[in-house]
């Protein structure tokens, strides 16, 4: 390990934004971009110390870039990539995957050197086709794929999906013993230090970072530490941070130890699919958003990529499985379907939705012999008759949301029975107004029954609504979205109340047998509402379970000017 080459600073006095460089093995170089004054990471998370964004050059007989840097490092990056590097020498552009922090020169790289192959899992590369609006030549990889640069430097490559992106890939030099895994290990920590040199002053960074990115899916967490093993790694090449060197074991310890505490806390669910055959892999996406929202871990699982080995053990961990029906003619793929039922188990629960590829394999009599063995279906199978458009995206989150809040409605109550009975009750007295919060987008409409709901601000008039992050509706709150917020009348909500707190089967019609007529924004209005607001959403604020929606109010009327707004009374403040 080579320390420190050389260090440059940005010529931009209000960020300060500096350029670190290092050999860190044979013809490798670290290159690291070292933002000193950001405050905050993913918008929503709070940083003390600033962030990095590394990426690393290897030059073998071929040279190869690993991931590029955010875009507000451009001029000063491509500068140096420049003076280090002639870029017509550029053979491979690594990308471990497509998240903008590491991503966000990527189509500067190919401008300057269009004759670069970028290398990265199928849906980095999918991803990046509608990112980057230029031709390029691409390299799709999985996990066990190598790329020999010469000179020793034979890469290999692991599949390392949610993590914390659904494309990402870890790349090991054989050479080296250099493992580059992106965010995985990573933190959020800006100093000069080029390595792990002083633990203690990032263990609480670390940490962190963990929680906030990492924890989400420990059970991914898990699988790449399992891909690891065998592995003689003396450095690990972080994306975020310090790079791992001097107490590697420690490190990688924490995470085996804080996923396998989450992982026996979180329920599992398989999404497993045929990527490129039909509609497959924008369906399974839209699953898996839905049950995301309710805190479970997903891993999808596409049958030409996984082994029966891999689909045998992720069937036999998981508490839901999602399968896409796929082709009748593809043989390893209906081999690696009997392989999930014989693996499948009476504890689970089950989803079943068709492809739209032209020669599924029929859903309905899957769905029987899975019901024989015991499984419970958690959502009538999907069946696709035309090409997806937005009901059919919201008819899979909202049966992705079902099957992620029945597996974890024992932890709910777990949750709820916690909290100390005198905290119940006083909080319990906060009392509130009942709305209903109503959407409409195309043919897709959604609606909510809210409580927790006030007045923000009066300049802008604004109002803030708390949504639970299990909400389906969540993916129709999201910036710039509107929204009418409906004000429920004393002694005349009970009606509406019912017949919105009813559970309604995936793509149902939340609005029969309910009068409205549309607002200016295109949202229903309820007829029976005794006043609305037509709002605007401009601010989102992650609190632990919730969001918090700030939203400007544009126009709203009164139905009734002597009527006053029900209110909500609980006994306790642990549930709605």
């Amino acid at each position: 390990m080579v320390a420190l080459t050389h260090q440059t600073q940005s010529s931009q006095p209000q960020s300060h934004l500096t350029l670190q460089v290092a050999q860190i093995g044979q013809d490798t170089t670290a290159i690291r971009c070292l933002d000193w004054d950001r405050s905050r990471f993913d918008i929503e998370f709070a940083l003390n110390n600033g962030t990095t964004y590394n990426s690393f050059l290897i030059e073998g007989q071929q040279t190869a870039l690993v991931d590029t840097s955010h875009s507000k490092f451009r001029d000063l990056y491509l500068n140096l990539l420049q003076d280090e590097l002639t870029l017509a020498r550029l053979d491979y552009l690594i990308v471990s995957h497509t998240e903008p922090d590491h991503s966000g020169l990527v189509a500067d790289i190919l401008q300057l050197a269009p004759q670069v192959t970028v290398v990265g899992s199928k849906v980095a590369i999918q991803f990046l086709e509608n990112m980057v609006h230029q031709p390029f030549q691409s390299r799709i990889v999985k996990s066990g794929d190598t790329l020999d640069l010469g000179q020793g430097h034979i890469l290999q490559f692991f599949s390392a999906p949610n993590l914390h992106w659904p494309d990402t890939i870890f790349t090991y030099d054989l050479q080296t013993r250099i493992l580059y895994t992106c965010d995985a290990f990573g933190m959020h920590y800006c100093d000069d230090h080029l390595l792990d040199e002083e633990p203690d002053l990032l263990e609480r960074d670390f940490k962190y970072y963990y929680d906030c990115l990492m924890g989400p899916n420990a059970r991914s967490v898990l699988g790449a530490l399992k891909r690891m093993e065998g592995l003689e790694i003396g450095t690990i090449a972080t994306g975020h941070g310090p790079l791992l060197h001097h107490h590697i074991d420690h490190w990688t310890g924490n995470y085996r130890q804080w996923s396998q505490a989450k992982a026996i806390e979180t329920p599992l669910v398989a999404v497993i699919y045929v990527g490129s055959y039909g509609y497959s892999t924008y369906l399974a996406n839209a699953i898996a958003n839905g049950i995301f929202k309710t805190g479970v871990d997903v891993e999808l699982a596409d049958l030409r990529e996984i082994d029966l080995h891999g689909l045998r053990e992720l069937v036999g961990n998981a508490a839901g499985l999602v399968i896409g029906m796929p082709p009748q003619s593809d043989t390893t793929s209906q081999t690696l379907l009997q392989t999930a039922l014989a693996a499948a188990h009476a504890k689970q629960s089950i989803g079943l939705f068709e492809t739209g590829g032209g020669e599924d394999e029929p859903i309905f009599p899957l769905r029987n012999r899975f019901q024989e063995i015991g499984l419970m279906e958690a959502f009538t199978p999907i069946l696709v008759k035309t090409a997806p458009e937005a009901a059919l995206d919201q008819l899979c989150q909202e049966a992705g949301t079902d099957l992620g809040q029945w597996l974890t409605r024992d932890r709910t109550v777990r949750q709820i029975k916690a909290i100390d009975g005198q905290l119940e009750r006083a909080l319990g007295r906060i009392s509130s107004g009942l709305y209903l919060l109503t959407v409409q987008r195309g043919n897709v409409a959604s609606a909510m029954l809210a409580s927790w709901v006030t007045q923000a601000s009066l300049a802008p008039l604004g109002v803030a609504i708390a949504v639970a992050k299990d909400r389906a509706i969540t993916s129709f709150l999201q910036i710039d979205d509107t929204f009418v917020l409906n004000i429920l009348e004393e002694d005349r909500y009970q009606p509406l109340m019912k017949h919105f707190l009813k559970r309604f089967a995936p793509g149902a019609d939340r609005f029969a047998g309910i009068k409205t007529y549309p607002a200016d924004n295109g949202c229903p209005i309820l007829a029976e509402a005794l006043a609305y607001l037509e709002c605007t959403v401009t601010q989102r604020m992650e609190c632990s379970d919730h969001w918090i929606i700030y939203a400007t109010v544009q126009t709203g009327r009164v139905s009734k000017v002597e009527g006053f707004t029900a209110v909500h009374h609980r006994k306790v403040g642990t549930h709605y």
